[in-house]
């Protein structure tokens, strides 16, 4: 199929109406004003069964248009007109076998479908239109996680298409409650917003909730699912996350089953998850397909490593600074030998090799991914190696930092081990000023800060406080499946329970017992 040229010139024009005319002209050079400098917008003309004129329009790579040609325009061209060039016949007497079809009659309407990659058919003599649904985009197959990978776990996670995003979702869920309701966001990009949740599950004033906040986002355009993540949550001003993203299909159908909402953007392989607490983002999918024995202790690092993120370089800077009697005598001595040399005090130190670590880590994002993960060890082992010989750092510090950034790495959530990393900056300063009381005085803070803290109602430090007995079992440790049967508090008033009491009926007939 070709374009066709006008032989007037044709300007852009967004405010002058469709004419109301059964003439196939002056509504074709309407839809060509509209789409005036367009060079990929294609304006088909063709000539169908008994003399009828028709146009196709569409965006060139990204319509069917050969399917729509075998299929429709064919049988079209070759039905002799006995349809007289009515639209709603077509479908009346199926002459047109394809599905998905729709009867436009609102011009702005049609508008819209060719530029979300749908193709409008227009014949003279008829003021409908023609909707053929029937888009074509290139898009990537569903991958590993490049950043949630796992070794016993499914390797499939979302891609940029939201259809295909659903069908991950809908092949894991396979229930007629799994509710998807489309929302379009942003004025120029029209992006395509789903909601995901089980109703049954769900409690509908979370629904009502998430729909309220995302119907008031008013914007140029959405891409990307952190354009509405900022929007909607509780505590935009707050450095903790308070919602869950992941680029995991199974992590997302976990999360609807517990009771909780998906947000889902076309365009980016990131999904949203409300509401969410603290401890969920210390979780890993790996959790839940380890021993549950294995996958408890693996928690217990994570909590222990996370303290040793926020506060390990903090307690060097004050102990050494304020607190030289807490550290052993032999271990003393090796300290102050290492740091006779340094000019600087334990803060400044700290702080510039934090500043230098963030700079490294910053650097292998960046630079591209062939050399990115040699430059940033060869330049953290130079760099370290040489700033000890130079005797600007002590070999303490750098083993200090080093320590530090392994322990941020293990936070499985990027953006709570960015929090935690901005944190450590102020309580390094508490540190360096207060000694242990700064530290302390900056702990408070942070635990107060969290108590306020809510994630679509849900208390961010929920259910440690206020305390959930039921839903500690996956806190700390993780417990065996057929010890957790009710769903988190997530669900509050609905379907609690997510499986029977007798998961383990046979080990009882057995005389086993279930502990």
């Amino acid at each position: 199929m070709e374009a066709n040229t006008l032989a007037l010139p044709v300007t852009p024009d967004e405010d002058c109406d469709c004419p109301e005319t059964l003439r196939l002209e002056p509504r074709l050079y309407w839809f060509k004003s509209r789409f005036a400098g367009c060079s990929d917008v294609v304006f088909y003309s063709f000539a169908l069964g008994g003399g009828v004129d028709g146009a196709l329009i569409y965006v060139r790579e990204m319509f069917d248009y050969r399917d729509v040609e075998e299929h429709l325009l064919k049988p079209l061209m070759a039905s002799n007109g006995e349809w007289e060039g009515d639209i709603a016949r077509l479908f009346s007497e199926r002459r047109v076998p394809m599905a998905g079809c729709k009867v436009l009659t609102d011009p702005a309407e049609s508008v819209n479908w060719i530029v979300e990659g749908f193709g409008v058919l227009l014949l003279e003599g008829n003021l409908q239109m023609l909707g053929l649904p029937f888009s074509k985009f290139e898009k990537r197959a569903p991958e590993e996680a490049p950043n949630e990978s796992v070794i016993r776990g499914p390797r499939e996670a979302f891609v940029e298409s939201l259809d295909t995003n659903l069908t991950l979702l809908r092949r894991r869920i396979r229930s007629s409650h799994l509710k998807t309701e489309q929302l379009l966001l942003g004025r120029n990009t029209r992006t395509s917003v789903v909601i995901v949740y089980l109703n049954h599950v769900c409690p509908p004033a979370l629904v009502q909730e998430m729909k309220r906040r995302i119907s008031c986002i008013d914007i140029d355009g959405i891409l990307g699912s952190n354009y509405i993540e900022e929007a909607i949550e509780d505590s935009p001003s707050s450095p903790f996350p308070q919602l869950q993203y992941t680029e995991r299909p199974d992590t997302v159908s976990a999360s609807i089953l517990e009771g909780r909402i998906a947000v889902i953007v076309d365009n980016t392989p990131i999904a949203l998850l409300a509401p969410v607490n603290f401890f969920m983002m210390l979780q890993s999918a790996e959790d839940y397909y380890q021993p549950f024995i294995a996958a408890s202790w693996i928690r217990w690092i994570r909590f222990a490593f996370l303290i040793t993120s926020l506060l390990l370089p903090s307690f060097y800077i004050a102990i050494t600074t304020f607190h030289p009697e807490m550290i052993p005598f032999d271990l003393l001595i090796s300290v102050s030998s290492s740091r006779e040399v340094v000019p600087f005090p334990a803060l400044m130190e700290a702080l510039m090799m934090e500043v230098a670590f963030e700079a490294l880590r910053e650097a292998s994002v960046r630079i591209p991914k062939s050399i990115g993960q040699a430059v940033s060890i060869i330049g953290a082992l130079i760099i370290g190696t040489a700033a000890v010989q130079a005797g600007i750092v002590s070999a303490a510090m750098v083993i200090i930092v080093s320590l530090t950034g392994i322990a941020s790495f293990i936070i499985p959530n990027f953006d709570l081990g960015l929090s935690f990393r901005l944190l450590r900056f102020p309580m390094m300063l508490l540190a360096g000023a207060l000694g242990i009381f700064g530290i302390a005085c900056g702990l408070i803070i942070i635990y107060v800060h969290m108590l306020n803290l809510e994630s679509f109602g849900m208390p961010y430090l929920s259910p440690l406080a206020p305390q959930v007995t039921n839903a500690l079992k996956d806190t700390f440790i993780r417990a065996p499946w057929w010890k957790m049967r009710k769903r988190p508090p997530t669900a509050d008033g609905a379907n609690r329970f997510r499986q029977s009491a007798g998961a383990r009926a046979w080990a009882e007939s057995k005389g086993e017992g279930e502990d």
